[in-house]
């Protein structure tokens, strides 16, 4: 059994103002992508340049952040939001959704592209192999925050968190989720898009992916205690969120290819 090593959220405190590591951590993971982007950029068939790099980036962080925290007041925590609408303000604490970041870029993607004279899938496909850099800095936050542990466990590597409402090993999933959705799926995007594919196909890859690497954690991560299991005492908000995104995968990478062979 381990102990988590109950880091100080706060990295850097000067007087009153404090730099969270949360934050951090989101910094780290858009300035990697911005430079994995510009290599990127660097391709004959991309379809931006490297100086269009940071007002993309702009664009994106903005969806992230944005569409990130609003999701998560939607989809998970809106009876806290009602009570204390601030909540909203304080994205250090933690309490970011995937599901709705990835709405937030993909309107960011589609305001940039019509910016530039892109269409939304040539710039989907361009940035889908730079997001798991940020997923899996995002992770590393929420571990260092102690926050959005799993089941308890008897496995050795259960890991005891201070913020759990008890002293029981659990699965430190957040540390699965950085492996799956930051490691094994940089590594799976980054391979399949070094070369060009048939349009689409690499956001088909995308979205199949994630909701597996999602869906299939979520079956050890601890389900969020003001929603709890949503049916069958196993299906949570984030495999409910996660399903649409597979067979939505799925589809784009069987049209891409059956477009790209006519």
């Amino acid at each position: 059994m381990l102990q988590h090593p109950q880091i100080d959220p706060v990295a850097i405190a000067i007087g009153p103002m404090k730099i969270h590591w949360y934050g951090l951590t989101y910094l780290v993971g858009f300035l990697v992508g911005w430079w994995l982007g510009r290599i990127r950029a660097r391709k004959p068939w991309s379809p931006i340049t490297e100086v269009q790099m940071g007002d993309m980036l702009f664009y994106i962080a903005l969806g992230v952040i944005l569409g990130g925290r609003f999701g998560y007041v939607i989809f998970y925590n809106f009876g806290a939001f009602a009570a204390d609408p601030l909540m909203l303000l304080r994205v250090w604490e933690g309490g970011m959704s995937f599901h709705g970041g990835l709405l937030g870029v993909m309107f960011a993607i589609w305001w940039f592209g019509r910016k530039v004279g892109r269409t939304f899938w040539q710039i989907a496909d361009f940035v889908a192999p730079l997001v798991p850099v940020g997923l899996g800095a995002g992770r590393i936050g929420n571990f260092i925050n102690g926050e959005l542990w799993g089941k308890p466990t008897d496995l050795p590597w259960g890991m005891v968190f201070r913020t759990a409402p008890d002293a029981l090993a659990r699965h430190p999933s957040q540390l699965y989720q950085f492996a799956l959705e930051g490691v094994v799926f940089f590594i799976i995007l980054w391979w399949f898009s070094s070369k060009p594919r048939p349009r689409m196909a690499v956001s088909g890859l995308f979205l199949a992916c994630y909701g597996v690497f999602r869906f299939l954690v979520e079956f050890v991560r601890q389900p969020d205690p003001q929603l709890g299991y949503l049916a069958f005492d196993w299906l949570t908000m984030g495999q409910l969120l996660s399903f649409p995104m597979i067979l939505a995968g799925i589809a784009l990478i069987v049209f891409a290819y059956r477009r790209n062979a006519e």
